[in-house]
């Protein structure tokens, strides 16, 4: 009986020592598998200082986060579009070894001129505006945007001056909407003031000044400042701007915002991660095509094919 016991354990052992060497061989098979799969890091540099402005598009970064392995770190500078901090916060990234990088760079051109010393060959996605460097752009595409906004713009111009908000020069992506938005207008018969200043103090005085008929704001903080502007002074100015937050959507249902050019922030958060993580993996694959985007006016921000662009989380 003894001896019997003792063949069954020999046998058993055995067996795991097989099983161990069928492992081994299938090891490396398994290792490319689980390669894929491992955690990355990405980094992501926005350039607000006011996180909420990107909170839809936080939201789908998180999504892609969960979906795909990835871990993010969100950095905001200390003040808006501050290019300097962004570049510091973009060299300590990279020295800390992160993955990949999401960024909404403040200044293109000034980013590309450092961009080998700034991120050592780190895989980035940018966000609205583009660098050559980079391995994928998330962004509507700006020029027919500006173009739309105006467009619905002059559909309810009677006459008078369009303050068109100027801002944020050196960045490309907001500057493509806004020489298609200005070349609209114009082309629509409208007299455009072409205007660099967003602050909310400057907004109203310039409205006491000079009997504005419209306001044109082609990028998201500018749209808040100028609502708030609006209300505080009480200006009948119509007002048109772009983004989703929850502010410009109560913006919207109370009339202070006419219309606004919006596209899906979640889809653009989790687009930028899906392809960031896929480039750390090298496993991604190009995007050849532009986010989609609608105008959306006041009186329709409750209809079914509007409410995922404006109430992401609701819907």
């Amino acid at each position: 009986m003894k001896d019997r016991r003792n063949g069954i354990i020999q046998l058993a052992i055995l067996v795991a020592l097989g099983a161990a060497v069928l492992l081994s061989l299938a090891a490396p098979d398994l290792e490319g598998r689980d390669r894929s799969r491992e955690p990355v890091e990405v980094s992501v540099l926005i350039r607000s200082a006011d996180s909420s402005l990107w909170a839809n598009t936080r939201l789908g970064m998180e999504q892609a986060a969960g979906d795909l392995g990835a871990e993010l770190r969100f950095l905001t500078p200390g003040a808006d579009n501050d290019q300097e901090e962004q570049k510091e916060l973009l060299r300590r990234e990279v020295e800390r070894g992160t993955d990949a990088l999401v960024l909404a760079p403040v200044d293109p051109a000034d980013l590309g001129a450092e961009w080998e010393t700034l991120t050592r060959g780190t895989p980035t996605v940018t966000l609205e505006s583009e660098l050559p460097e980079a391995v994928a752009l998330i962004t509507p595409d700006n020029e027919a945007l500006g173009w739309a906004l105006a467009r619905r713009a002059l559909e309810e111009y009677r006459g008078g001056t369009v303050l068109l908000l100027d801002c944020l020069p050196e960045n490309t992506g907001v500057q493509a909407r806004v020489e298609a938005a200005e070349a609209a207008l114009i082309r629509g018969g409208a007299t455009v003031l072409r205007w660099s200043e967003t602050g909310e103090e400057e907004l109203i005085r310039l409205d006491e000044e000079g009997a504005l008929a419209q306001v044109v704001a082609l990028e998201i903080g500018a749209t808040e400042a100028a609502a708030r502007a609006k209300e505080r002074a009480g200006s009948s100015a119509a007002l048109y701007g772009v983004g989703v937050t929850s502010r410009i959507a109560a913006w919207l249902e109370r009339g202070t915002i006419s219309a606004v050019a919006a596209w899906s922030e979640y889809a653009a958060g989790y687009l930028a991660v899906q392809q960031a993580a896929g480039a750390a993996r090298e496993k991604t694959e190009p995007l050849t095509e532009t986010l989609p985007f609608s105008v959306v006016g006041g009186d329709e921000i409750y209809e079914s094919e509007y409410q995922k662009l404006l109430f992401p989380v609701m819907s």
